[in-house]
């Protein structure tokens, strides 16, 4: 059984996700950038710091990570001798949202090792980290993820391999193209009704039982309506994301007519001062005038 765990990354969702997994009975080592944040989470939960990430890899049975984009996955992994402190047979478990070409690298220099890869990227957002409700989308051998499984339900409610190396991601951009829309046309309800002198409250009481009830209209509508915008999932990560799919989307075919007119007005948000605001701030610019 595996006790012995490394997790490099903990911004606002690898450090609840770290300390899930400490709670949960093993034994954590943890890296991050900023040596100050992992001196925090070992105050909070216990567990190790180290200095460098080969030095957390060194001798784990897992090594989990969730960075920023693909150039920290190349720089932090592939640069900085993890795999090469992994024994063989050893997991390694990337929560990052990157590309479904990284998640291939990735996977073919730690086979190269011996070492079972797993490209695991996450939905949920902050909430769902610090809960430990998050969902996970994986890419990966059956035989890796049988053995994942049961440390990754120590912070998830959803865990579900869907294909081979590379199809956790494609998954996440399944999933981030169906939010970009989703909170888009809500920006856009919400506005209308604000625009039509409508109760807000009480026209979502009514609509969120039918056919345009989701999870961002339940969670998100008041604070929208309020022009709150500090919760979950920042703008300039969902660009970051969105430009991930709209790359795999010119490789592959796809069309994506939706997903990059909402980036272009995430692009707007930002220019709005709104790059830290969270997702829902598309209303901020249809509200814009309201400051004009």
């Amino acid at each position: 059984m595996i006790k012995n765990v490394t997790f490099l990354g903990l911004g606002v969702m690898g450090f609840p996700m770290a300390g899930w997994l400490q709670r949960a009975g093993l034994e954590v080592t943890v890296f991050n950038r900023t040596a100050e944040k992992a001196e925090r989470w070992c105050e909070e939960y216990g567990g190790t710091k180290a200095e460098t990430p080969a030095d957390a890899a060194n001798g784990a049975e897992a090594v989990f990570s969730c960075l920023g984009d693909d150039p920290d996955l190349r720089e932090v992994i592939l640069e900085q001798g993890v795999f090469e402190r992994m024994a063989s047979g050893a997991l390694f478990i990337d929560h990052t949202t990157a590309s479904a070409d990284m998640a291939r690298e990735i996977e073919k220099a730690g086979s190269e090792k011996g070492i079972q890869c797993l490209d695991a990227p996450v939905s949920g957002g902050q909430a769902g980290a610090e809960g430990g409700q998050l969902t996970v989308m994986v890419g990966g051998e059956n035989s890796a993820f049988e053995s994942a499984e049961p440390l990754i339900r120590s912070y998830a409610k959803t865990v579900r391999l869907v294909g081979p190396a590379g199809c956790g991601q494609l998954t996440k951009m399944v999933n981030q193209i169906a939010i970009a829309g989703l909170v888009q046309g809500l920006a856009e309800a919400l506005n209308f009704a604000l625009q039509a002198k409508l109760d807000p409250e009480a026209v979502v009481d009514v609509i969120c039982g039918g056919a345009a009830q989701s999870w961002q209209m339940d969670n998100r509508w008041k604070t929208m309506v309020n022009d709150e915008f500090d919760f979950g999932f920042a703008v300039e990560w969902m660009r970051k994301d969105l430009r991930i799919c709209l790359d795999e989307a010119r490789r592959n075919g796809a069309e994506l007519p939706v997903a990059a007119l909402v980036d272009q007005f995430y692009a707007d948000v930002v220019r709005m001062g709104g790059n830290r605001w969270d997702t829902s701030s598309l209303i901020a610019r249809l509200n814009r005038h309201k400051s004009e």
